[in-house]
């Protein structure tokens, strides 16, 4: 496990004040400045070299013969739509009643990122919005709200009232780079209309999310909980800023209490609990794990509406899409070796971004998938929660996560989101329209990094930013 790379406030300034005293910081440790043998590989063996469109949805290079098939099985079952039942397609029907997308991949386009919609009046795919009311369910996880639930779903089959209407306005906030140089940031606002069930509850608390990308999430799941919490420093022990912390969340397979790692503020325990909740959410469809409907009590047409069976997909179905979620690759680094983005390494590391976005983790045993097990990978996470500040925060906690935290999002990948999906909308609602703008939006426990950012030149910050994208 390499935790090496926590640098601390004190060498962040040592390193912008005095530039060779960064590698006296780093001495004992690899210098940043240059190129590690084998840092390219960010998903270990399972590592793909592709730049094109189809990047994120390829195979784990090491996954070979018969066990290759299944993952094509799994892909199918992942860009299936799903159909109102009843329906002469048995085992694909069960759409809603009220849902967000009739598919995995309407939102995971190419296994990539959402995005928010490019107008006002364009519907949300790509992007939900979760809804809760002060308070914990039985198992410490939010309270949805009464009459919606507990995430917004803006469509419906026939004879069942959608929900309503949800649109996202922006606000730009100014600000400028220490050189001078001017930059603007987008505040967004959301509101609900056509609502089909009265008012919204008082006092809710909204979180609007866009689909993450889908590579080497096999491969975070393989992480051990013994690594991921060695990284967290709860109290700051430090001093450095940071103080990542686990998030520790309700498991419906084991019924029990687990380590939370996936999902925009750590809320699943693992690749099955995450899709099965998604499809329940997304496209309203049951599964062993979450064998009843999303219709609120108030609902009555959701309530009364035929569905695909119970549950609407079986266990082989689920585990197809999570064997294939579990073994999509990652692609590998590109221009590695350049100088620009060598330099740019140097001033991540000199930022103390790599405090979170911790470069090199190595993976444990996961049964029955040797692909993803022992591997040193390169996600650029730590899969903890952080306070991120006042000005990311949504004001909704997720069972340990506070309003204010969320997870180290993994960076691998990053640099091809703009290929494969055609857009460069980052953070968890896609608000930053660049990576620039993703960077300043930092706050919280990641201050002392923007403001780093935001002092360096022109000619440091493209080269941060060119490091970035040859993730």
């Amino acid at each position: 496990m390499d935790v090496a790379h926590r640098v601390s406030s004190a060498m962040i300034i040592a390193a912008l004040v005095f530039p060779g005293a960064l590698l006296i910081a780093c001495s004992s440790e690899e210098d940043p400045s240059s190129y590690e043998p084998g840092e390219e590989l960010s998903g270990g063996d399972t590592t793909v070299f592709d730049e094109g469109r189809n990047a994120f949805s390829l195979a784990a290079r090491n996954l070979k013969g018969e066990r290759r098939d299944r993952f094509f099985v799994g892909n199918s079952m992942f860009n299936r739509g799903w159909v109102t039942a009843p329906s002469s397609t048995t085992g694909h029907d069960g759409l809603g009643p009220t849902f967000n997308a009739n598919s995995c991949s309407s939102c995971h386009f190419k296994d990539g990122r959402g995005a928010p919609p490019a107008s006002p009046d364009e519907e949300f795919l790509g992007l939900l919005v979760r809804l809760s009311i002060p308070g914990q369910d039985a198992h410490g996880g939010p309270l949805g709200d009464p009459n919606y639930g507990g995430q917004f779903n803006h469509r419906s089959i026939l004879g069942v009232p959608a929900e309503g209407k949800s649109q996202v306005t922006y606000t730009e906030v100014p600000g400028t780079f220490v050189d001078g140089e001017a930059y603007s940031l987008r505040q967004p606002a959301y509101e609900f209309t056509d609502l089909a069930f009265g008012p919204l509850a008082a006092g809710l608390m909204t979180s609007a999310r866009c689909a993450p990308f889908m590579i080497g999430l096999g491969l975070l799941e393989a992480v051990s909980e013994e690594t991921i919490v060695s990284l967290a420093d709860e109290t700051d022990g430090d001093g450095d800023g940071v103080s990542g912390r686990p998030n520790y969340v309700w498991d419906p397979k084991t019924s029990s209490v687990r380590l939370g790692r996936f999902g925009w503020k750590a809320n699943q325990p693992g690749l099955e609990q995450q899709n099965s909740g998604a499809f329940l959410g997304d496209i309203g469809i049951t599964s062993p794990l979450f064998p009843a409907e999303n219709c609120p009590p108030s609902q009555d047409a959701c309530v009364s509406a035929l569905n695909g069976g119970t549950p609407e997909i079986d266990q082989d179905k689920i585990d197809d899409v999570t064997y294939y979620s579990r073994l999509l690759a990652v692609p590998a680094r590109r221009n590695f070796q350049d100088p620009e983005v060598l330099h740019g390494k140097e001033l991540f590391f000199a930022a103390a971004c790599s405090s979170c976005h911790v470069p090199k983790l190595v993976t444990g045993a996961l049964d029955s998938f040797p692909e993803v097990s022992g591997q040193t990978i390169r996600p650029f996470t730590d899969l903890l929660l952080h306070d991120m500040g006042e000005a990311l925060a949504d004001g909704r906690p997720d069972f340990l996560a506070t309003g204010r935290e969320w997870r180290t999002p993994p960076l691998w990948g990053i640099g091809l989101v703009a290929i494969v999906n055609e857009h460069t909308n980052f953070l968890h609602d896609g608000r930053a329209r660049n990576l620039t703008e993703a960077i300043l939006w930092h706050g919280g426990e990641a201050e002392t990094s923007r403001e780093s950012f935001r002092s360096m030149s022109r000619d440091e910050r493209a080269a941060l930013l060119r490091f970035l994208e040859s993730l």
